[in-house]
């Protein structure tokens, strides 16, 4: 019987310089999907690729003074090669420079063409050559790009047009009948009121100020733009055009994984484009949050980026992913601290997990001669390890099916240091010490049974650290599946004692490693010098004195309002009474707190900062809150708005 088809694709990935931690992320994430995916029967394929036509990529190309096509060569190289490195297991890796690929976008424009779909007009509007996207006037920031924030052009020139407005309705009725086709959900919203419930304009869909893209077919002053050239690499990719077969079993695609910002493209632009192909619509298209580094989106123009590279090279390509999949939650946007990187290794995979397997390979060598035996004595806390093992299970996969990674990680290190202190609790150097064998290889087989199901739980994610605790068990892999049963292992198993899974890091030592080959291809890349201040990430606090503390203008605030940003996913508006005035204040804590609850408290409110627009909306100050979950300060006693904090 076939196994049943799962196709995952990654973005086209724009090469006009090599990829950072914030670029990889969708790809770690994708690699680690088709492995689950496989693990559980599923014949999953994994697109990704390069995006290699475009202005931008062409001026890139002149700046480093080499031809467009040698340019993408040499980036596409270094892709593929980071690729390997990160140990990301695609199947298919297309290039829009690929020949199969620009005869398919040939046709399919002239297909679109000739069904009356596109059309021959003039553009007129402003133009970001860093996005290579027209906007109206009133879609500006500031008079800036909506997109990046950088400056706009205004542009005037022949162009052809693809009826994306003959589609609004049915788009608006794919968000209707279709809810589960774009995830997270709160993205639905922003598409609909955005874009679609505004009126649908239609699409500009070649260019002709530049020459490097594909030719129309029928015009060459013109080449096709990103919308068809780009988008239609996820057909080119499993076949489309010269391998009907293959195309027929991989396509629709179960899962789009996409950064929030291309999510316009992708929900609105390309299911147009299928539908006026008469071909079915992706099954989903999941939009993941950006991670920020020094809270701050990474940046090739800033200089502000981590590389995977070092963090591979000095840690290995398991710890990454495990740090990318167990620290972000998926949806949201998250910052990178290296600190945090060290932290988590240290704490849950040295001191959580490697010290289980330590600890449990020891002692089966020390009291059984390496040899795992099944034991006859068992009590309460036997019990409460192994219905955890099986509820884990279920747990773990029911989050790892909603794309709630961190969540299923979680989940699973719960189990982790449920065994370790089921160590704890049953005393097993006691009872070998009493020699109560009976009792004591009982105790030693439910530890290795356990590290068993972990190790085939995290395959997924971490491979290479799977294989080793089933070579330190010295079990064979019994599959994924295997997971839901305890008690697989036989008896008179000989345990093999290896190396340390992780071993400890000393943060401070690794801080500066990191950073050093970090900054080194900072340098070497962009060609920005970094300086000594900049070496190291901005985690450590300096002293002050108190006349720095008396520039803070801190004062009470009573919310008066409380209300969701309409065009941003993780922001709040508040309407703050702070006693002489009120003001507007927004603040990045909605993951944390429903609207309602929190209108009529008491808060800090920092009354000078500079303002500053946030999505479009003038933020007038700065909410103090405590922790990772954005805990809010509040006062004991109702205080009048106003009063002066100090």
């Amino acid at each position: 019987m076939d196994k049943q088809a799962y196709y995952i694709t990654t973005p086209i990935y724009y090469p006009n310089s090599n990829l950072h931690i914030g670029n990889i992320y969708t790809s770690v994430i994708a690699d680690v999907l088709k492995r689950y995916k496989n693990l559980q029967g599923y014949d999953a394929f994994l697109t990704t690729g390069t995006d290699e036509h475009g202005q931008k990529i062409m001026n890139a190309a002149l700046s480093h003074g080499s031809q467009p096509q040698q340019f993408v060569d040499k980036i596409a190289g270094e892709t593929k090669l980071l690729l390997k490195k990160l140990d990301i297991d695609y199947d298919s890796f297309i290039r829009s420079t690929d020949p199969k690929h620009e005869e398919n976008v040939q046709k399919i424009f002239q297909y679109l063409y000739d069904k009356g779909d596109i059309y021959k007009g003039e553009y007129e509007g402003y133009y970001c050559e860093s996005c290579e996207s027209y906007f109206t006037e009133s879609q500006l920031d500031n008079g800036n790009c909506p997109d990046c924030g950088r400056k706009v052009d205004y542009h005037k020139e022949e162009s052809y047009f693809f009826r994306l407005s003959k589609y609004t309705d049915r788009l608006r009725e794919l968000f209707k009948d279709r809810p589960e086709f774009l995830e997270p959900k709160f993205r639905q919203n922003e598409m609909l009121n955005n874009f679609i419930n505004k009126g649908l304009e239609d699409l500009s869909v070649t260019r002709n100020t530049f020459d490097w893209g594909v030719d129309v077919p029928f015009d060459n002053e013109h080449v096709v733009y990103v919308w068809i050239d780009a988008l239609s690499c996820y057909l080119t990719a499993i076949g489309y055009g010269y391998d009907q077969e293959k195309f027929n079993k991989y396509w629709p695609a179960s899962v789009h994984l996409i950064g929030k910002d291309i999510v316009r493209f992708h929900t609105i632009i390309w299911p147009a484009l299928l539908m006026a192909l008469d071909m079915p619509l992706p099954k989903k298209v999941f939009a993941h949050g950006w991670i920020l580094f020094d809270n701050d989106k990474m940046s090739k123009s800033k200089g502000n980026i981590m590389y995977p590279e070092p963090l591979v090279e000095l840690y290995g390509t398991d710890a990454l992913k495990y740090f990318l999949l167990r620290e972000f939650n998926f949806g949201s946007d998250g910052n990178f601290l290296s600190k945090k990187f060290m932290d988590r290794y240290n704490s849950d995979l040295v001191n959580d997990l490697g010290n289980l397997l330590s600890r449990t390979i020891s002692m089966i060598s020390k009291y059984n001669g390496g040899e795992i035996k099944k034991g006859k004595e068992f009590d309460a806390f036997d019990e409460d390890l192994i219905r955890l093992a099986g509820l884990t299970y279920d747990k773990f996969t029911s989050l790892m099916d909603e794309f709630k990674f961190n969540e299923a990680l979680e989940v699973l290190w719960n189990f982790v240091r449920r065994s370790n202190k089921y160590v704890d609790q049953t005393e097993p150097w006691i009872l070998g010490r009493e020699e109560k064998y009976d009792r004591l290889n009982t105790v030693l087989y439910n530890l290795a049974e356990s590290l068993r199901i972990i190790a085939q739980l995290v395959e997924p994610i971490m491979r290479n650290t799977t294989s080793e605790i089933l070579k330190q068990l010295g079990v064979e892999n019994f599959g994924f599946e295997s997971a839901k049963e305890f008690g697989l292992i036989k008896e008179k198993t000989k345990v093999n004692k290896g190396k340390n899974l992780f071993n400890r890091l000393d943060t401070e030592e690794e801080l500066k490693k990191l950073h050093d080959l970090n900054n080194k291809l900072v340098e070497e890349r962009l060609g920005v010098k970094m300086d000594e201040d900049d070496k190291k990430e901005k985690e450590d606090k300096v002293e002050i004195k108190i006349d720095d503390f008396d520039k803070l203008d801190l004062v009470v605030g009573k919310i008066l309002e409380a209300k969701e940003h309409p065009n941003a996913d993780k922001l709040l508006v508040f309407k703050i009474d702070i006693g002489s005035e009120k003001r507007t204040i927004v603040s990045g804590i909605k993951k944390f707190y429903k609207p309602e609850y929190l209108v009529g408290k008491n808060v800090v409110v920092i009354k000078n900062l500079k303002p500053v627009k946030m999505r479009g909306i003038l933020s007038e100050g700065m909410l103090l809150a405590a922790g990772d979950e954005a805990v809010l300060l509040t006062t004991i006693k109702d205080v009048k708005p106003g009063t002066v904090i100090s």
